[in-house]
């Protein structure tokens, strides 16, 4: 019999004092494990590059999904979006967000996604961690960019989640964009890591 298997039922008159601890001290399997523990998956996106990879998290690890939306949102494309979103990132602008019902309390685990701007998080974000605190959770990171670096992206978005423990941190280049099965493999494989990390934690 498999360690995490149920015993088969004995009736009581012929079960042994060792009989009934086993069916009573079933240790949980890790898929049983980690279904009890909630997920959040919390994001901005303004091209769809961050909402596809968020999107796909979400499915491969069962989670609720978040979506961050400006009441204003930044332009698309060209020199504006450079120019306004850069600006934004720079500034540590704290742009009115559209209402989410959203609370941390339920989630063991907050995956907080963004786009690379000016070499920080975008600042929806920013507006999220004022409104929510996530000390003691577990966290996980993603952000999507057309090349170079991520990591002050990154250290940034940690000094944000004080108290959190971050379980790891993924870089992704315009995931959305073409056929991109490499992109979309790194994705799997960082769930299957947090996965992991779930069932261990």
């Amino acid at each position: 019999m498999a360690a995490d298997a149920i015993p088969r039922f004995i009736p009581e008159k012929h079960c042994t004092s060792y009989d009934a601890v086993s069916r009573t001290n079933v240790m949980p399997s890790p898929a049983e494990k980690r279904a009890n523990l909630k997920t959040a998956v919390v994001y901005y996106s303004l091209e769809g590059n961050t909402r596809y990879a968020a999107e796909k998290i979400a499915l491969e690890i069962g989670a609720d999904l978040y979506a961050l939306k400006p009441l204003k949102e930044y332009p698309r494309g060209g020199f504006g979006k450079y120019f306004w979103a850069g600006k934004s990132a720079m500034f540590k602008e704290r742009p009115r967000l559209q209402a989410i019902r959203f609370d941390a309390a339920p989630y063991d685990l907050v995956v907080l996604g963004t786009p690379v701007w000016a070499g920080s998080y975008a600042p929806p974000l920013r507006t999220f961690f004022r409104e929510h605190r996530l000390e003691g959770k577990r966290a996980a990171l993603f952000a999507c960019c057309s090349g170079g670096s991520a990591d002050r992206c990154f250290e940034g978005l940690k000094r944000e989640v004080p108290g959190c423990k971050v379980l790891g941190a993924l870089r992704l280049i315009d995931p959305a964009k073409g056929d991109n099965p490499e992109e979309a493999s790194r994705i799997i494989d960082f769930c299957a890591k947090l996965k992991t990390s779930l069932e261990i934690g």
